[in-house]
């Protein structure tokens, strides 16, 4: 499929992230102490199906479920299971909806209860450097850029930024081109073009960069077992600049949370 999407395309990718988003807020005040990873996945495949769509992770290269489920020191990809959560984890949801023809898919790291001050840092920090990734992702601008902002900012912090996985172009399939890596330098890469849709997803470790896999062929965690966090947007250019099409909005209705970090990327009035 093209790089460059058309406004009714833009428009379409859009209602899926939307409902994504959707889910995931629903999702926000479920997610307590003594629940269970599997109990969160089968509520959001009922939500997305009730919402007449598909749930874009099930299935896909042979996933077992609709929800990336990844506590503590797993980066992605973590398959829910029926360990209740505990107080002071975290937990990243990651979520992809097929509607329409067209894909939605990113991700938020909850917090269960209290959590460790550290780890609240990891937390805020990668959810800045997503919106300093986005910030780059605009004409006269390549891949580097976006990766270069996200690196430098975490990096400062002395955390790692994993390497061998990357955001993607989004569209008809889940994971289109360009890839887009969270690091990287300045002025290199593919230049993007008016249209383009990626998913921006900054993984970022508390500790080493590297990463491992268990025999699951699906859970990648952190090599030296610290906190890992995960958040992710959609984002498309129009008029030169970027432009959300996911919303953390009703991630933030659920908790009670005030934020205003998206008005620069929000050109669109949100759906009531």
């Amino acid at each position: 499929m093209s790089l460059q999407k058309t406004a009714e395309e833009i428009e379409l990718i859009r209602n899926s992230a939307l409902l994504v988003s959707k889910t995931l807020g629903m999702l926000a005040s479920e997610i307590k102490p003594g629940v269970t990873t599997l109990e969160l996945d089968k509520k959001a495949e009922t939500f997305i199906r009730d919402h007449d769509a598909i749930p874009g992770f099930l299935g896909l290269y042979d996933f077992p479920n609709t929800l990336c489920m990844s506590p503590n020191a797993q980066v992605v990809h973590g398959i829910p299971n029926n360990t209740p959560l505990q107080e002071g984890d975290i937990i990243s949801i990651d979520c992809g909806v097929l509607k329409n023809g067209y894909y939605g898919d990113h991700a938020y790291t909850f917090e269960v209860g209290e959590i460790e001050s550290e780890t609240k840092k990891l937390l805020d920090r990668t959810k800045a450097s997503l919106y300093k990734g986005i910030e780059a992702f605009r004409i006269g601008n390549r891949v580097g850029d976006v990766g270069f902002a996200i690196q430098q900012y975490v990096e400062h912090f002395g955390y790692g930024v994993v390497r061998e996985l990357v955001g993607h172009g989004l569209g008809t399939t889940m994971h289109e081109k360009p890839e887009m890596p969270n690091y990287g330098k300045r002025g290199r890469g593919k230049s993007f073009l008016e249209g383009m849709v990626v998913a921006i997803e900054p993984m970022i470790n508390q500790g080493t960069h590297r990463i491992k896999q268990l025999q699951d062929g699906w859970t990648i965690l952190t090599a030296d077992g610290a906190p890992s966090a995960h958040f992710e947007h959609n984002v498309a250019i129009v008029d030169g600049k970027p432009e959300l099409l996911s919303t953390f909005k009703y991630i933030y209705d659920a908790l009670g949370i005030t934020s205003n970090e998206e008005d620069a990327f929000r050109v669109v009035p949100l759906p009531l």
